[in-house]
């Protein structure tokens, strides 16, 4: 809102409007209100959480320090989508398609993790909503984020005119250098020579690029359900999967400028991408709201994100990285949500096995996901949580590495 503004104030030459056309400046100005918000603003509803006894119901799993996370508020992903979502109204532009994508995926994976939460604090249901109709919700998403980009001529990619013509790409614009926008279902791969995969080639068919979009958009429903539901697993002890998401997000903050700025791209040989300069101002009033959340959610928490929180940080960051064409570094990005995932499936699948081959379930780890593990072992949960932050800033920065490694 406030660009749309300033725009129009600069057209009367108002003295320092033409400032909100920096990226630079409208993302730090939104990480600046995001904190702000997350900080300040979360602070009353704490209370109001309080004072409506909107506490969490903990299970008796025979951790340390378990008991006394009795009755902290949950809820808490109230405050990182107000976070996410006032600065980015104040501050994108709310014509860009890459912006209103996003405004819709923090809010649809908003509307699924609350209704989560209210059935298990208000209707007194722990199992919250059936997981049928979580997946669901998250497999509609991803289909409406894998069609928009199918459908809208805004979601392009720039080539040049000699690659279109040879790889038959659906040209939407055509530029006065040679080069060309089109659809497409390109997108960047670690570790191969021209940084480049075109799901079409999975094909053994001419003309494939419509069964291209097709795997696409099947592997868009899978990811987006994936990393919400990894995301989730993460959120079981103070500030880690804020802390992790916000790593993610400030390497994916790096992908969105480098992936919208001609020059750059071209520099390191990956997909440009017109008019994803947007998701910068997305990304910074994600970053704001994570950091933020960290303030109450830090040990020892005053407040949980709950599903509300956690479902939302994984739908967000999974529709990042695929609208940013990066879904293939998402196993190094999110390597810890992998992790917290991969623990689970192994835990249940050993202990299935054990139980039918000896008659008595067996277990790989102390207890999963892998964060309740190493609680197991001894370990004090804010250690637990810084290592997981260092060990997601290491693979953050091997993601940012892979784009010249090749």
């Amino acid at each position: 809102m406030l660009y749309y503004l300033f725009e129009w104030l600069e057209k009367f030459d108002w003295s320092g409007a033409g400032v909100f056309r920096y990226i630079s400046f409208r993302a730090l100005t939104a990480v600046f209100i995001s904190l702000i918000i997350s900080i300040f603003f979360g602070e009353r509803i704490i209370k109001i959480l309080r004072r409506m006894q909107i506490g969490e119901t903990v299970r008796d799993l025979g951790l340390d320090g378990q008991k006394e996370k009795q009755g902290t508020p949950t809820m808490g992903g109230v405050i990182i989508i107000m976070s996410i979502l006032i600065p980015c109204l104040l501050l994108a532009k709310l014509d860009n398609i890459y912006i209103i994508l996003m405004i819709i995926a923090t809010i649809w994976m908003g509307i699924i993790g609350f209704l989560d939460d209210y059935i298990k604090v208000f209707k007194k249901d722990k199992e919250g909503l059936k997981g049928r109709f979580k997946i669901l919700g998250q497999i509609g998403l991803g289909l409406l984020v894998g069609v928009v980009m199918f459908m809208s001529n805004e979601v392009v990619v720039r080539v040049d005119q000699e690659t279109a013509n040879k790889q038959g790409y659906h040209v939407i614009e055509t530029l006065g250098n040679g080069n060309v926008n089109v659809k497409t279902t390109l997108t960047n791969v670690p570790f191969l020579k021209g940084n480049n995969f075109d799901y079409a080639d999975i094909l053994p068919f001419n003309n494939s690029q419509r069964l291209g979009w097709i795997i696409f958009i099947l592997l868009t429903i899978f990811i987006v359900t994936a990393v919400s539901n990894a995301a989730n697993l993460t959120d079981g002890i103070d500030g880690l999967a804020s802390g992790v998401s916000a790593i993610i997000g400030a390497a994916l903050g790096i992908f969105a400028y480098v992936s919208s700025h001609n020059v750059f791209s071209k520099y390191l040989d990956i997909l440009y991408l017109p008019g994803s300069e947007e998701l910068v101002i997305f990304i910074a009033c994600f970053l704001g709201a994570c950091i933020g959340f960290l303030w109450h959610n830090s040990y020892p928490a005053r407040i949980f994100m709950g599903d509300t929180g956690s479902l939302t940080i994984g739908g967000i960051i999974a529709a990042l990285a695929i609208l940013l064409r990066k879904e293939l570094l998402i196993p190094i990005l999110c390597g810890i949500f992998l992790a917290e995932n991969l623990s689970v499936m192994i835990q249940v699948s050993y202990f299935k096995y054990t139980k039918r081959k000896y008659g008595e379930g067996r277990r790989v780890f102390k207890m999963s996901p892998l964060h309740h593990h190493y609680q197991k072992l001894g370990m004090h949960e804010s250690k637990i949580v810084t290592r997981f932050w260092i060990v997601g800033i290491l693979l953050a920065v091997l993601a940012i590495i892979t784009l010249k490694i090749r």
